[in-house]
């Protein structure tokens, strides 16, 4: 797991599909305003959360598997002990990269997934890299 500048940079380039898995339907949540950043750089958000239908007006959906195209980064706001069952789900709809927040890391799921041929951040806010590296 590199994690490096020109990594990171090229994953953000080249993604343009991103579900935001534990996503939240309240604008003061971080998720909410990480996906809204993202969507205004012209990034396809797809909202993650079996408990919540619609945000702003967006199908959010129950898991990864039932999102209608395939997935460039599942960018995660789930606590640690989530992330395995998170990156499985990512493994299974052959997402390309797996992105955790600031504070999440786990290093089995991450191996996991480093195994399955993912890209692999973990403890970085994808919002916070895309300033640093591409603004």
């Amino acid at each position: 797991m590199r994690n490096d500048d020109e990594q990171i940079k090229t994953i953000l380039n080249s993604s343009r599909v991103i579900a935001v898995v534990g996503h939240s339907d309240r604008p003061s949540r971080v998720s909410y305003q990480i996906a809204q950043f993202l969507k205004k750089r012209d990034y396809i958000i797809y909202p993650v959360n079996p408990t919540i239908t619609l945000i702003d007006e967006q199908i959010c959906y129950p898991s990864l598997k039932e999102i209608p195209e395939p997935i460039d980064i599942v960018n995660v706001f789930r606590r640690s002990e989530f992330v395995m069952e998170v990156v499985e789900a990512a493994i299974s709809i052959q997402a390309k990269t797996v992105w955790t927040q600031i504070g999440i890391y786990e290093a089995n799921a991450a191996q996991k997934a480093i195994k399955s041929g993912l890209n692999v951040i973990m403890d970085r806010c994808i919002k916070v890299e895309y300033l640093r590296l591409l603004a």
